[in-house]
């Protein structure tokens, strides 16, 4: 499930500004007749937001950033189909594989959600199919 189409900035391991377009497939079922991007879906965006942020850097290369907590999320803005998000992410702290990091998503420069994400950089992805 990618939720980010592109990357308009990057700082390695500081920041990351990114681009998504809300379809109606990222709304589907939420609700029927009243299309709203779900809070879940957001959040997960400006997760993948920070990924890039941590796993740009050479020494995370090829490894999983994984979710380790969820702060202070705050939704501001219904956002719909066809709406675009401008997504943040500015890292704050790194301490060995655990870092924190303040993100928001905007909508034509009105907030739509912000928090701050707690994450884990985990070992490396396996090519290995189970």
């Amino acid at each position: 499930m990618l939720l980010i189409d592109e990357v308009l900035e990057l700082v390695p391991g500081e920041r990351v500004l990114a681009r998504k377009t809300v379809t109606e497939e990222d709304c589907a079922g939420h609700f029927p007749g009243n299309p709203i991007m779900p809070g879940v879906k957001m959040v997960e965006a400006l997760a993948q937001c920070g990924a890039v942020a941590v796993l740009s850097l050479e020494e995370n290369r090829g490894k999983l950033a994984l979710f380790a907590g969820i702060d202070d999320v705050r939704f501001k803005r219904i956002v719909r189909p066809g709406e675009v998000l401008t997504l943040e992410c500015n890292v704050e702290t790194v301490r060995g594989p655990v870092g924190r990091g303040k993100v928001k998503a905007t909508v034509d420069g009105k907030l739509a959600v912000r928090g701050t994400l707690t994450f884990a950089v985990g070992v490396e992805e396996s090519s290995d199919e189970a």
